[in-house]
């Protein structure tokens, strides 16, 4: 993953950073758009997993849409110069501001989670004199076999319209001359490892699509999400497998020749492109536990303190074959500032560079200023490249 002039530059920079190998990041990017591209699916690119403005303008370039979930992002995407007619906007609770601002940028679509919201996004499209496309987030009740706090397709989560809230929707739907039905959309969690568990979901999207044209309506975009995970296990097999993920989805989706497919991807495209690079400030031997101390912490990557999250953590600075089992934690005054517990490095010592791998999804984007923490920094490979040479 490093080459020897890039830990040799690492070690003159400020720690801690995030590294992004863009190469890395186009390789990803491209192997997606080919693998989608045969079945002729779109995807939009869901924004919350990384909106670095150095990753987002590689993805634009790509031709990828954004899938947003707050008027945040959907201004960003804009921004960042993705198309209009490719921004989605999904999310349990937009509020009126989002919207309006949503329905004032022409946006392709809302994906609508409840039915009281189908009666406000009307109401505020009547006024603005526009008429708004809208997708229905279905709950399908199709459990991801992922963990418990990024599962969002069962019944008991908050996000979506359940089935037994769908003649509701039609309901509203023919009386609302402001909404614009296109279709129906799902998103049943995150970091999905198990292919197997798509198949289920295409079960569901064929019933789904099916009962809305019983009861006539057009059902021209299936929008089956994202949620495709990576192998936090081995970051060096890097790309995941987008052949075999977009093949499930030709194979066993009913698509009709006038239907669309859509999907949200965000950690599979972005995930192994970058690394929390982190200086040990200080080693701690214990008579029970060996503690190194990095000047990174939960402040940086939220996601072991969040989810117990696996991160492959390497020692860049030592090769001794003496192995030591270290908890490598960050100096944030919470003891579930913590990156690995029992962690086998070589022996480790002060000035150390460490790298925390995979972390290009839900790390920058979760750093947060606690215990009045700096911003996290940011360095490309581009860069490292350009200082090098």
């Amino acid at each position: 993953m490093f080459s020897d002039k890039d830990i040799a530059h690492f070690s003159k920079l400020e720690t801690p950073f995030y590294y992004y190998d863009l190469k890395l990041l186009e390789n990803t990017l491209n192997a997606c758009n080919k693998a989608a591209s045969a079945y002729k699916f779109h995807v939009h690119y869901a924004m919350k997993a990384n909106f670095n403005p150095i990753v987002l303008k590689k993805i634009e370039e790509v031709g990828f849409g954004a899938d947003c979930v707050s008027g945040g992002e959907v201004k960003k995407a804009l921004e960042m110069g993705f198309a209009k007619e490719k921004v989605v906007f999904a999310g349990v609770g937009k509020s009126d501001k989002e919207i309006n601002d949503a329905l004032d940028n022409d946006i392709f679509c809302f994906n609508v989670e409840s039915v009281q919201e189908l009666s406000v996004i009307n109401d505020l499209a009547e006024k603005k004199g526009k008429i708004a496309k809208i997708a229905i987030r279905i709950n399908p009740n199709v459990d991801a076999h992922t963990h418990a706090n990024i599962t969002t397709g069962l019944d008991e989560n908050k996000f979506g319209v359940n089935s037994w809230d769908m003649p509701a929707c039609a309901d509203v739907l023919n009386i609302s001359p402001n909404l614009q039905f296109i279709g129906i959309h799902f998103h049943i969690g995150s970091q999905i490892t198990n292919l197997d568990v798509y198949k289920n979901l295409c079960v569901r999207v064929n019933e789904f699509a099916a009962w809305f044209e019983d009861h006539g309506f057009k059902v021209t975009v299936l929008n089956v999400g994202g949620g495709l995970g990576i192998d936090y296990h081995h970051p060096n097999q890097q790309i995941p497998d987008f052949e075999s993920y977009f093949k499930i989805f030709a194979d066993f989706l009913a698509i009709k020749p006038y239907q669309e497919v859509h999907f949200e991807l965000g950690r599979a495209l972005v995930g192994q492109s970058a690394s929390l690079i982190s200086r040990v400030l200080y080693v701690k031997n214990g008579k029970k536990k060996n503690f190194i101390i990095l000047d990174a912490g939960m402040t940086e990557l939220m996601r072991p303190a969040l989810y117990q999250a696996y991160h492959q953590i390497e020692n860049l600075s030592q090769t001794s074959t003496e192995i030591v089992k270290y908890d490598v934690v960050g100096p944030i005054c919470e003891s579930t500032d913590c990156f690995g517990k029992e962690v086998q490095l070589p022996e480790t010592f002060r000035n150390d560079l460490i790298a925390i791998r995979s972390a290009g999804a839900y790390g920058e984007v979760m750093a947060s200023h606690y215990n009045l923490r700096e911003n996290v920094q940011t360095v490309s490979s581009e860069k490292i490249a350009q200082c090098i040479s």
